[in-house]
C-alpha cells in the first residue's frame, strides 16, 4: 500500500497552499485560490450530508474542463463518495448507461450535456446539478435539493459561524484500499467498462508525480486534455492540486492555433499533450519548411545543419511558452518520423505509457534519459513488467504489468476482470512489445490489431499507418486485411490537395504514387496492395484513436 493517503494529500495541500492561486478559467479569466476551492468544497459537503449521501455512494460528473468541474470532482472524493467522471464526448445513450450502470445517486452536468439527457431514463438519480453554479436542474420527488441550494449561504454561515478557516479543512478518513473512482473507458473495441480505481492506484501516480517534481509549488500548467480521462486527470489536475500548482483550464477544443496562443500567454512549466498536437504542428508547419529546396540543401552542409536545427528548436520551444522543462506525450504512440525529428533537434520531450486500468501510468523517463522509439522505463518500486515471449528483449510478446497502479477490477464485471488480470496479479495490457533489462518498454502495436501474414509474419498495421500518414495528401489512414491482402483506407488531406491544384480526377493517380512510395519503405510482407478513399474522418475514441472495429468488417 502507498504510504500517503490519497484524501489526506489534498487535506494537507489546501491548508499549505491556502493563499495561492489554484484554478483559473482561461476563457473568463476567473481565478480560485486554494482557500476558495476549500470553501466551495465545504458547501457541497453540506449538500451531500443534507441529502444523506453515504461514503461509497457514486456521484457522476460530466462537462467541459472548468474550475467547477474540478471542485465537484474534489468535493466527491474528499467526502468519501466515489466519483464517476464521464467524457463529454460520449453520446447521451452512453452517458445514461454509465450513470445507471454505476448506480450513481447524483449527477453534476454541464448545461449543454443536460439538455440532451432524458430525465426519465435516469431513475436512480436523486438530483442533477448544474456545473456552472451548482443549481439544481431537476430533483426526484421528495427531495428538496433546489431549496437547500438556494439557501446555501445561510446553511454555510450556520455551519461555520466564526468563518471558514484552514483548520476547518477535515476530509474523510478512508483507507487507500477503498475505491475512489469509477472511470468508464471507451476503447477501440467499442465496449464500455467501469474501471475501479482505489486510493492506492491514484496515489501511486500522484506520489510519483510529486517525487519526480513534474509539478511543484507555484508552478503553472495549461490544462487542455479532458480531465475525465485518466491521463489528464492524474497529471494535469490531481498532481498539480497536491503540490500547490496553478492550473489554467483551457476549456475549449485545443486546435493548434488556440493552443499556441494560450501557451504564449500562460507560459506553463510543464506541457502534457497527446501525439496529435505535435504531429499536426510538425506536418503543417515544420515539414513543408524542411522540404523547401534551399533549406533542404542547407541541411546537407555540416555545421550549417546544426545551426538551422537549433533555430527550429528555439521556435518550437517559444511556441510552447518558452518556460517548460519538458513536453510529456501520452495517450497514444508518437509518429516515428515526428519523434525522430524532435530528437534530432534536441527538443525536450519524452513519451510515457499507460492505460486507464493503471490510473494511468505504467512507464515514464525524464526527457534527458529518454530513448527514441521507447515508451519510457517501468515505474521503479511501483510497477513491474514482463513480456509473454521466449526472448523478451528481441521478440515481441504481450506486455504484462503488475503493481500498485493496477486497478481493483471492472465494476460489476468479474468475467471481464478475470480476462485481463490473471491469478498472479498480472494485468494483460493487450499491447505487443519488448522490454530491455533495465525495464525500458518498446511497443509494436495492439495484440487485437495484429495481422498474421501469409508466411506467418506478425504485421502491425499501426507501423504501416505511421509511415503512410507522413506522406503527401494523407490526413489519416487505416490498414486492414481483406482476402489475405493489405488495404489502406485513406481520408485525404484536402487542404494539401487543393494547394497543389490536384483535381478529384487526378487524386487517385496521386494516391497510387503514394502507395508505390510507401511500399519502397516497408517490409515485403507489409506491402499495401491498394489505397481506397474514405469520404470522412474516421470515428475516434476520446483519446483520438480510430475505432478500428467499425472498419474491420
Amino acid at each position: 500500500m502507498i504510504q500517503e493517503n490519497f484524501i489526506k494529500i489534498y487535506e494537507a495541500s489546501f491548508k499549505e497552499n491556502w493563499d495561492l492561486p489554484a484554478l483559473t478559467d482561461y476563457n473568463e479569466n476567473k481565478t480560485y485560490l486554494y482557500k476558495d476551492m476549500a470553501v466551495e468544497i465545504a458547501k457541497i459537503h453540506l449538500l451531500f450530508r443534507h441529502c444523506q449521501v453515504r461514503r461509497g455512494d457514486k456521484i457522476a460528473l460530466i462537462g467541459k474542463n472548468t474550475p467547477q468541474w474540478c471542485i465537484a470532482f474534489m468535493s466527491v472524493v474528499t467526502y468519501g463518495a466515489i466519483v464517476v467522471p464521464i467524457l463529454q464526448d460520449f453520446n447521451p445513450n452512453d452517458v445514461q448507461h454509465i450513470v445507471n450502470h454505476s448506480e450513481s445517486v447524483m449527477l453534476f452536468a454541464g448545461g449543454n450535456v443536460w439538455e440532451n439527457l432524458e430525465e426519465e431514463k435516469l431513475p436512480q438519480l436523486r438530483g442533477i446539478l448544474s456545473l456552472s453554479d451548482y443549481s439544481c436542474f431537476c430533483q426526484r420527488d421528495g427531495e428538496d435539493i433546489t431549496q437547500y441550494m438556494s439557501d446555501m449561504e445561510t446553511h454555510f454561515r450556520k455551519a461555520y459561524p466564526l468563518g471558514f478557516t484552514k483548520d476547518d479543512v477535515r476530509y474523510a478518513e478512508l483507507g487507500n484500499d477503498k475505491v475512489i473512482e469509477l472511470n468508464y473507458t471507451s476503447g477501440t473495441t467499442g465496449f464500455t467498462k467501469g474501471v475501479m480505481l482505489t486510493g492506492d492506484n491514484l496515489s501511486g501516480n500522484i506520489v510519483f508525480g510529486m517525487q519526480s517534481q513534474l509539478h511543484y509549488k507555484g508552478s503553472k500548467c495549461l490544462t487542455f486534455l479532458p480531465l475525465a480521462h485518466a491521463f489528464g486527470c492524474a497529471f494535469d489536475f490531481l498532481t498539480p492540486m497536491a503540490v500547490g500548482t496553478h492550473v489554467i483550464l483551457l476549456g475549449k477544443i485545443p486546435s493548434p492555433k488556440i493552443l499556441l496562443k494560450a501557451f504564449e500567454e500562460v507560459k506553463p512549466n510543464l506541457v502534457l499533450t497527446v501525439p496529435l498536437v505535435l504531429e499536426k504542428i510538425y506536418k503543417k508547419q515544420i515539414s513543408p519548411m524542411l522540404n523547401k529546396l534551399p533549406l533542404k540543401l542547407a541541411l546537407n552542409v555540416p555545421l550549417l545543419d546544426t545551426k538551422i536545427y537549433g533555430q527550429i528548436r528555439k521556435k518550437l520551444i517559444d511556441a510552447f511558452g518558452g518556460r517548460f522543462e519538458q513536453v510529456i506525450v501520452g495517450g497514444a504512440p508518437l509518429n516515428p518520423e515526428v519523434e525522430s525529428f524532435l530528437h534530432k533537434i534536441k527538443f525536450p520531450f519524452t513519451v510515457g505509457y499507460g492505460m486507464t486500468e493503471c490510473a494511468p501510468l505504467i512507464s515514464y523517463t525524464h526527457h534527458s534519459e529518454f530513448i527514441p522509439g521507447s515508451a519510457g522505463r517501468i515505474l521503479p518500486d511501483i510497477m513491474e513488467v514482463k513480456v509473454d515471449s521466449p526472448d523478451p528483449e528481441n521478440i515481441s510478446g504481450e506486455l504484462l504489468v503488475r503493481g500498485k497502479n493496477v486497478m481493483k477490477g471492472y465494476y460489476k464485471n468479474e468475467e471481464a476482470t478475470n480476462q485481463v488480470i490473471d491469478g498472479d496479479g498480472w494485468l494483460h495490457t493487450g499491447d505487443m512489445g519488448t522490454v530491455t533489462a533495465d525495464g525500458t518498454i518498446f511497443i509494436r502495436g495492439r495484440a487485437k490489431t495484429m495481422i498474421l501474414g501469409a508466411n506467418g509474419q506478425n504485421i502491425y498495421p499501426e507501423e504501416i499507418e505511421a509511415k503512410l500518414n507522413n506522406m503527401p495528401f494523407i490526413m489519416e489512414s487505416l490498414v486492414i486485411e481483406k482476402n489475405g491482402k493489405l488495404i489502406a483506407l485513406v481520408y485525404p488531406d484536402y487542404e494539401a490537395v487543393d494547394n497543389y491544384g490536384i483535381s478529384s480526377k487526378d487524386l487517385s493517380a496521386a494516391l497510387e504514387e503514394v502507395r508505390q512510395n510507401l511500399n519502397k519503405i516497408v517490409a515485403p510482407y507489409e506491402q499495401v496492395t491498394s489505397i481506397q478513399l474514405y469520404p470522412t474522418e474516421f470515428q475516434k475514441t476520446p483519446k483520438k484513436s480510430i475505432k478500428r472495429y467499425l472498419y474491420n468488417r
